[in-house]
């Protein structure tokens, strides 16, 4: 038998760890080989592929970050509207079976293919933790660890300074980085997309710290976070070619709205794509090898239309119908919780 993979979507920690474990399964276990399609969906497309073997180079693998197959983004309708390039191309390369790892929008497109008759099996990638159906995504524990040791690195400045610190983080749609990482750094605030904040809250929680002797505080706030309404002004961002939305900038928005309204001293960081870049945490290596070693089992067994899950401690198989149309977003419970250590 003869497998594909490819990695679309932005780069993660982990994905290497999945190839590695995908080539090394069908190869140990089942004595199957594996092919890699370069760049994502447009490799696929434009039946750009190298053969992967199980040896020295694979196994090293585990220890990169990024992809060495590189990934890419394709509009939607080229996508679509390339149906029948991907059957051919496939079919000429011999393949029986896809692996496509990625976030919503990649396995999204490992759906509408599954729908068409394409055998595939999709791994769940994001650094944001938003794939539904599954308990945590590779790459999640890597950016929040990434984004605690710059939130632990800011305390000891702003505390020198007397300063408030911003730590903007990723999160377009969902805040559980920014969670995590507030929560994990001791941050005295953290300001998420699912729940609208009003800056006046914001403003008070720090004055509050100032007033008790605490000259300094650090506020985490995801990319996505939009101000309640009537709150505070902000123009939000539109969209890419891809669909995805674009953002302006409210880490620097709320800082330059804190200065002004209590007079202290202020400064933002905005973390970006250092959250994606590196190597990952072990966790995510050990997440990302076994979705690796299911995903090449549920394939060789010809189990399509399928993604695979963290289930508590157990890696399952799920509808891609269940992994996509609904992100995962951070229960209101959660952020309660985190509200108790605000200030």
């Amino acid at each position: 038998m003869r497998l594909a993979v490819l990695t679309s979507g932005g780069d993660c920690p982990g994905l290497n760890a999945v190839i590695r474990a995908v080539v090394r399964t069908a190869s140990t276990e089942f004595g199957d080989t594996v092919v890699g399609y370069e760049d994502g969906w447009v490799g696929l497309m434009d039946d750009r592929r190298r053969d992967l073997y199980d040896d020295a180079e694979i196994d090293r693998i585990l220890l990169r970050g990024g992809t060495i197959l590189g990934t890419g983004r394709l509009h939607p309708d080229r996508f679509k509207n390339g149906l029948d390039q991907i059957r051919s191309n496939m079919e000429d390369a011999g393949v029986d079976a896809l692996i496509a790892i990625g976030g919503e929008g990649t396995l999204k497109g490992a759906k509408f293919l599954s729908d068409n008759g394409i055998p595939v099996v999709g791994v769940p990638k994001t650094i944001d933790n938003d794939v539904n159906a599954t308990d945590y995504t590779f790459g999640f524990d890597t950016a929040v660890s990434v984004a605690t040791d710059a939130i632990d690195r800011l305390h000891t400045t702003a505390e020198s300074h007397n300063r408030i610190l911003i730590v903007e983080v990723m999160g377009r749609h969902v805040g559980w980085i920014a969670l995590h990482a507030g929560m994990a750094g001791g941050a005295h605030y953290t300001v998420i997309p699912e729940e609208p904040f009003d800056i006046a809250d914001v403003c008070k929680a720090m004055e509050r710290r100032f007033q008790m002797g605490e000259k300094y505080g650090i506020i985490c706030v995801a990319e996505g976070a939009l101000p309640a309404e009537g709150t505070m002004d902000f123009e939000a961002g539109g969209v890419d070619q891809y669909g995805h939305q674009t953002f302006n900038g409210i880490g620097q928005v709320i800082g330059s709205e804190i200065k002004n309204r209590t007079g202290y001293d202020v400064r933002t960081t905005v973390l970006g794509h250092i959250q994606r870049g590196g190597t990952p945490t072990a966790y995510d290596r050990v997440l990302a090898t076994r979705y690796g070693v299911h995903a090449a089992r549920a394939a060789h067994r010809g189990e399509s239309g399928k993604c695979v899950a963290l289930h508590g401690e157990n890696i399952e198989l799920v509808d891609l119908a269940e992994a996509v149309g609904k992100l995962k977003t951070v229960p209101q419970g959660r952020y309660t919780t985190a509200r108790a250590l605000f200030g």
